[in-house]
């Protein structure tokens, strides 16, 4: 017996049915699936998010779980401390501070999602069709981009709210001005790299429409990226909104916004600290577990972290 022969009496056909030889053992996931997968594995993702989502059903209910509206005063009950009535206490003018702090967070994240919404559309958009006609109309895009972005973002906003009434929509306007340009200069980066691949290519040569292209091959493919972004883009606003309330240039009292119920807490620090701290403590965690939420989708959502 040749020694090929021995080897071939140490291998055995497996059995295995005609139907069965290319079946996958695993599960196929979509890219939306994968993605979860893997941030369901970081577990301070995971928390930030249960702690956002109770925090978004506290700014929606919470105005009305209380004993109290928001928006009422009482001159009898004035500064009086955390009780079984009025669970945040109260301020100078006898309103609830439970129902304040809750509205003040509803206020302040409306502002912050609608100011994002506008940056993700204008940027997108801005940032796409740079990139995808190059050329001279790429060069006059961006050095646009570069102008706005050699003037401080805060002084167009202060100027502009100097200029306009204080409110909801002309706070989101200021902060829309310049918030874009961050977007767009990411979307244009990836876009770039995108554009010259296969597929788009293909799409060119098959009479594909420029709009078409963007809408269907290359907005999808940097879905990450807007994501991420997006998600760090609403705690600055959140930020950027108390900033504006706290000095005085953003919505004043009697609206509530977690600016204003900090400036008005800061002005009675020394005799009635629980009116600074109950909405510094809910800013904090915000802007805490929105980030920490956004380095998870970011883990998550980015191919080269694949293991």
């Amino acid at each position: 017996m040749t020694q090929m022969d021995n080897v071939d009496a140490l291998f055995k056909p497996a059995a295995a049915k005609p139907d069965e030889r290319e079946k996958i053992a695993g599960k196929s996931l979509t890219a939306f699936q994968d993605s979860w997968r893997r941030l369901r594995q970081n577990k301070a993702a995971i928390v930030s998010l249960v702690i956002l989502v109770i925090m978004l059903l506290l700014a929606i209910v919470g105005p009305w779980i209380g004993h109290h509206d928001y928006y009422s005063t009482d001159y009898n009950a004035v500064y009086q401390k955390p009780n079984a009535d009025h669970w945040f206490g109260t301020d100078k003018f006898g309103r609830d501070q439970w129902a304040r702090v809750w509205q003040g967070t509803r206020v302040s994240l409306l502002i912050a999602v609608l100011a994002a919404a506008l940056d993700l559309v204008i940027g997108v958009a801005y940032g796409a069709i740079s990139a995808l006609f190059g050329g001279r109309v790429d060069n006059v895009m961006q050095r646009i981009v570069e102008i706005l972005t050699g003037i401080p973002s805060l002084i167009i906003i202060i100027l502009l709210m100097m200029v306009m009434k204080p409110g909801i929509v002309t706070i989101m306007v200021a902060m829309s001005i310049t918030g874009w340009v961050n977007m767009a200069r990411l979307v244009r980066a990836h876009i770039m790299k995108l554009k010259s691949q296969e597929f788009v290519l293909a799409a060119r040569t098959l009479g594909t429409s420029t709009g078409r292209i963007i809408t269907k091959h290359l907005i999808p493919n940097t879905i990450g990226i807007i994501v991420i972004n997006t998600m760090f883009t609403i705690p600055s606003a959140i930020f950027t909104e108390a900033f504006l309330s706290f000095i005085g240039l953003g919505l004043q009292s009697p609206m509530s916004s977690l600016g204003v119920l900090i400036n008005d807490g800061f002005a009675s620090l020394n005799t009635q600290a629980y009116l600074l701290l109950y909405p510094s403590i809910v800013i904090v965690l915000i802007m805490v577990t929105f980030n920490i939420l956004g380095d998870g989708l970011r883990d998550a959502l980015d191919p080269r972290m694949r293991k």
